[in-house]
């Protein structure tokens, strides 16, 4: 099944979309990726779901990815006597170490990492901003703040800090039992939430050892102050506009999400940008022109994948809004602009043999017009190459490896095939032609161009490229 268009979908999870006979048809409507959301998925769930999307996979021959998404740290007040109070702008209300309900003066705030680590000045937004507190004094068992905007505290509600770094790792204790469940099953990412700083990816990389790859979720202002430091040690990158817009201004989310997208294209790490790209299609068959727009920015900008959360999850239209991103992505990228926006953003390669042949495949099959990039990559390394360059031919991604396979169907512009290694270079050239024809990339008379490491399945040893002409049948001529 090949897809007409470059950017990935990641489609999430949930009740309206577990059951295979569903999986199935999202992944026919457009999916590449599926996301397990563990923040509401227990591990025998988590084990079906894995099962089920391997079914697929094998029903439709195709390496399809799984990304298990961490729940991350969760910062909430306590209870209130009456489960809910009203507040005045300008009062002052106190947050403290006392686990007693609170009231209109008063409430638990149950985290002594907040308490010791919030200054004077300080805001502690609550309940997704609605509730907006500044810090005027704390001695580590209480905040006293003053109330700036909103009115309505209740039990429970999430607490964010925008000006605060926490001395906690992104990594709780239902975290580490969740990671190591998730890699048992096999799934191909895992993305770590509340990122502060490029020391809490370090928990994870040591458990993980390369049995998944780490995507960084940036959503607190802490990670964009040092956004270069955690691209480094990142696989890959998630523009989590969510809490983005709850923690920074909103005004500033689009220009935060091009920064992030365009630094992990010039670090040839994929990007993905998530959160609320189809709102409306929760309980409505067509989104709104601004979500369409929306869509078609991400999609402007390269983005590797455009992800669906509660639209896939629980909404009432699940198929029809992983059908409508599709048909979106693909008619951005049919717009006579979308070449030139994509080159124009195109960073210089690395001083490595390795980028230089990406580069020069690149430019040859656009030159020569040829039909494919055909690379064989085990590790994955020489498929990120190719797609670092965003070429204007489609990227055939040949692994021995079904987990390199799946980890790669992330990447922007890259089909990936699961095939035996190739014996010998007559050998790669000729199952490099047959899987350009097999899988409707070329007809007999293209050429495609090939890349590879020699000696073979020797890992980040990208050296060779070789131009074929794909003869009768499909093979090498």
């Amino acid at each position: 099944m090949r897809r007409n268009r470059r950017v990935k979908i990641i489609a999430t999870i949930g009740p309206a979309s577990s059951e295979e006979a569903m999986l199935k048809r999202l992944f026919e409507a457009g999916a590449d990726v599926f996301r397990i959301n563990m923040s509401h998925t227990d591990h025998q769930t988590m084990r079906t779901l894995v099962s089920r999307i391997r079914a697929v996979e094998a029903a439709f021959g195709r390496p399809i990815g799984i990304l298990a998404d961490l729940q991350g740290p969760k910062l909430r007040v306590g209870r209130f006597a009456a489960g809910k109070v009203e507040l005045a702008v300008g009062q002052t209300f106190v947050l403290d170490d006392d686990p007693a309900p609170g009231d209109a003066t008063r409430v638990n705030l149950p985290h002594e990492e907040i308490l010791t680590s919030v200054e004077a000045g300080d805001r502690l937004l609550i309940d997704d901003g609605r509730l907006q507190l500044k810090a005027v004094e704390s001695d580590g068992r209480r905040i006293v703040a003053t109330v700036v905007s909103g009115s309505r505290i209740s039990d429970r509600k999430g607490v964010s800090l925008p000006d605060t770094v926490l001395p906690v790792g992104a990594l709780t204790e239902k975290d580490r039992k969740d990671l190591d469940a998730v890699l048992e099953t096999g799934v191909d990412w895992v993305a770590l939430s509340f990122i502060q700083r490029p020391e809490d990816l370090a928990e994870a990389r040591k458990i993980a050892r390369g049995r998944a790859l780490i995507m960084s979720k940036i959503e607190k202002p802490q990670a964009v102050a040092r956004l270069a430091e955690i691209i480094e040690l990142s696989d890959s990158l998630m523009v989590a506009r969510g809490d983005l817009g709850v923690e920074m201004p909103l005004e500033a989310v689009p220009g935060i999400q091009k920064q992030i997208t365009r630094a992990a294209r010039r670090a040839g790490k994929p990007v993905v940008v998530a959160t609320q790209m189809l709102e409306s299609m929760i309980s409505a068959p067509v989104p709104t022109r601004a979500e369409v727009s929306d869509v078609s920015i991400a999609v402007f900008e390269g983005a590797d994948a455009i992800m669906l959360s509660a639209e896939s999850a629980a909404g009432q239209y699940p198929v029809e809004a992983v059908a409508m991103m599709d048909r979106i992505a693909t008619k951005v990228e049919t717009d006579p602009t979308y070449a030139g926006i994509i080159n124009s953003q195109r960073s210089e390669p690395e001083a490595t043999g390795a980028d230089a042949i990406s580069l020069a495949a690149r430019e040859i099959a656009e030159t020569l017009r040829l039909s494919a990039i055909v690379t064989y990559t085990a590790s994955g390394t020489t498929g990120l190459r190719a797609a670092r360059e965003r070429p204007q031919v489609p990227i055939v991604a040949l692994s021995p490896i079904v987990a390199t396979a799946r980890r790669l169907s992330l990447l922007w512009g890259t089909h990936c095939v699961v095939s035996p290694d190739a014996q010998n270079l007559d050998d790669m050239v000729d199952r490099a032609c047959r899987i350009a024809f097999s899988e409707k990339f070329s007809v007999p008379g293209d050429r495609i161009i090939i890349t590879a490491g020699v000696p073979l399945r020797t890992p980040g040893s990208t050296n060779m490229l070789r131009i074929a002409y794909v003869g009768p049948e499909g093979g090498s001529r």
